[in-house]
C-alpha cells in the first residue's frame, strides 16, 4: 500500500493550485491527507465567494467537487486546529508533504520552528523526520525577509517551487499554466501523473 501524501493549503492566493493538485493525485489513486489552514477559509470567500465547510467529511466532498473527482484515490481532511491528529506525529508514515499554495506567514513559521496549527505542525514533523517537504510560495515581490526565510528552508532540504509557470509548452488556458507548476511541484517527489509537454531541447 502506498504511503499517503500530506497536502497543506495555506492562506495564500491561488487556491486553484491546490484544486488541480488534488485533481491529478486522486485520479492517479493516491491517498491524500489534507489540512487547510484557518486563513484558507477566508481566501475561498475572497476568491470564489464560497464558504468551505469545517467538518472533515463535508470538506472531503467539497474538495472532490472542486477537483472534479468524485471517486478514485482516498482523501482524508483534517481540522486546522487539531494538533493532536495523526499527521502531527512522526510515527505516521508519509511520502512527504506539499504546501500549495504557501503563504509567507506559513514559510516564516516553519522556518522559525513554530507550530501554531496542524498544518505547521505537520510540516515541522516532516523536517524533524527527514521527510520531503515542498513549499509553493505564491507572493510577489519577495521582500528580503521572505527570501531569508525561504533560504532557511532550502538550507535544511525543503524544496521551494515558486508558482511561476513556463510558456514553452504553449499553454492555452489558465489551467495549463497552473498544471505546469503543479507538475514541477510533484516532480520533486518523483510523482509523474500530469500530462505535460516537457522540454526536449531545440
Amino acid at each position: 500500500m502506498t504511503k499517503p501524501l500530506i497536502i497543506g493549503v495555506s492562506g495564500a492566493s491561488g487556491l486553484i493550485y491546490a484544486v488541480r493538485t488534488l485533481k491529478y493525485l486522486l485520479a492517479a489513486d493516491y491517498t491524500i491527507e489534507l489540512v487547510a489552514s484557518r486563513a484558507s477559509y477566508m481566501v475561498w470567500q475572497a476568491e470564489e465567494d464560497i464558504r468551505m465547510p469545517a467538518e472533515p467529511a463535508q470538506q472531503e466532498l467539497f474538495w472532490r467537487e472542486k477537483a472534479g473527482v468524485s471517486t478514485g484515490g482516498k482523501l482524508n481532511c483534517h481540522r486546522w486546529s487539531d494538533v493532536g491528529d495523526n499527521i502531527a506525529s512522526g510515527s505516521f508514515r508519509t511520502l512527504g508533504m506539499v504546501i500549495i499554495p504557501c503563504s509567507m506567514s506559513t514559510v516564516a513559521k516553519i522556518a522559525s520552528g513554530l507550530s501554531s496549527d496542524l498544518l505547521e505542525r505537520a510540516a515541522d514533523v516532516q523536517l524533524k523526520e527527514g521527510k520531503p517537504l515542498v513549499v509553493v510560495p505564491r507572493e510577489t515581490p519577495f521582500s528580503l525577509i521572505h527570501l531569508r526565510n525561504l533560504t532557511a528552508l532550502a538550507e535544511v532540504g525543503v524544496k521551494v517551487v515558486p508558482a511561476i509557470p513556463a510558456w514553452y509548452h504553449h499553454p492555452q488556458t489558465i489551467e495549463d499554466l497552473v498544471d505546469f507548476v503543479v507538475a514541477r511541484t510533484l516532480d520533486t517527489l518523483d510523482i509523474d501523473c500530469i500530462p505535460l509537454e516537457r522540454w526536449q531541447g531545440n
